[in-house]
């Protein structure tokens, strides 16, 4: 079947496009190999909400706990990673091809979080980190790591040591410049030892719909700035984005084969049904970029969204947007570091939600 025009334009835009989920049922049924072939989908996102939600609905990982079991792993963790990091090697295999075809693009790609609970633990996250990607040991993974102030040396040093990593939970333009720098301080370190810069991938994510939440909840309803303060957020970080990989120091990485850290729009699912519900595609599109959607944000941008430049379009209109959400009240500082300490505490949730599930599971089929 030929590609979907819509998303096969989106492509051809410059948006790399990954899929917000992962299941075993999404993998052995094969939908995650249709939205590849179908809807131009070169790489895909996980985490604890994702692996709650896929092993709490599926019937297809109690085979492989009941194995786990007979061979007297009982470690919940260890459970999880057995489970999960297959589905990550299952994604990696059929992503591979995009991978090996897009070289310097850096696309075809698969994401595993470390746990939320190392998100302000520099050393815990910096162990499992290394712990992840020695056991996956593909070129087309990355370890996420939240961008939270323990999280900046670790995406650093990690960097440092040739790990591709996928930075999470970024809400502010700011703490985005400090993950810019730390790359690029791993980076230069990595180059200034002679060791190769060439294959190592990363992304900066920034979520979105959770800043209109959390913003129109400011504001009085008839407020035009309701809907407007998360995508002129992020079209401000993409001119950060372009500004920082500039000049001599890059340049010079960028001759040894450095890659830039893409900017990935992720939250791209419309929570207010006022909004369109593919807005955090359609008014994010440029080049070098990732937007990663939930399935039913790729169905319906497949379905009727409509491409054009609009991430640069007037830089200028963004940073307005900004200013006027600032003199309406808007502290945007508080707003996205209150995001950042929600989204750990969201994580850490589901985690322990996915741990009971886990706990679950395996006591109904190991019999324990």
């Amino acid at each position: 079947m030929a590609p979907n025009p819509n998303t096969q334009r989106l492509h051809d835009a410059g948006v790399s496009i990954w899929l917000d989920m992962l299941s075993r049922d999404l993998l052995q049924g094969g939908d995650f190999a249709n939205y590849i072939s179908e809807y131009s989908v070169t790489g895909a996102t996980s985490n604890p909400t994702i692996f709650a939600k896929a092993m709490a609905n599926s019937e297809l990982y109690d085979d492989q706990l009941k194995s786990l079991g007979a061979q007297g792993l009982t470690d919940t963790r260890e459970l999880f990673f057995a489970l999960a990091l297959d589905d990550i090697r299952e994604a990696a295999r059929l992503l591979r091809p995009a991978y090996d075809v897009a070289g310097q693009d850096g696309d075809g790609l698969i994401s595993f979080e470390c746990t939320p609970d190392l998100a302000d633990d520099t050393e815990g996250t910096l162990a499992q980190a290394r712990d992840l990607w020695g056991r996956l040991s593909l070129p087309n993974v990355m370890i996420k790591v939240p961008g939270t102030e323990a999280g900046l040396p670790a995406i650093e040093q990690l960097t440092r040591e040739g790990l591709n990593i996928n930075i999470t939970l970024l809400f502010s333009v700011k703490r985005y410049e400090q993950v810019v720098d730390a790359y690029i301080r791993g980076l230069t370190a990595r180059a200034d030892a002679g060791e190769p810069v060439d294959h190592i991938t990363s992304v900066a994510s920034f979520f979105l719909s959770r800043i209109d939440t959390k913003v129109d909840n400011q504001l009085p309803e008839d407020s035009p700035l309701r809907g407007r303060v998360a995508v002129a957020n992020a079209r401000v970080a993409y001119q950060r984005f372009g500004a920082k990989f500039k000049g001599p120091e890059w340049e010079r990485l960028a001759g040894l084969g450095a890659r830039r850290q893409k900017p990935l729009w992720a939250s791209t699912g419309t929570k207010n049904k006022a909004y369109s519900d593919v807005m955090y595609v359609a008014d994010l599109i440029g080049p070098d970029v990732v937007n990663t959607m939930p399935e039913n944000t790729l169905h319906a941008f497949a379905d009727h969204g409509e491409v054009s430049r609009t991430l640069d379009r007037d830089p200028a209109e963004a940073e307005r947007t900004l200013a006027e959400a600032a003199e309406a009240g808007i502290d945007l500082d508080q707003v996205t570091y209150e995001l950042e300490r929600e989204g750990v505490k969201a994580f850490d949730d589901s985690y322990t939600e996915l741990s009971d599930t886990i706990e679950s599971e395996f006591a109904a089929v190991v019999g324990a």
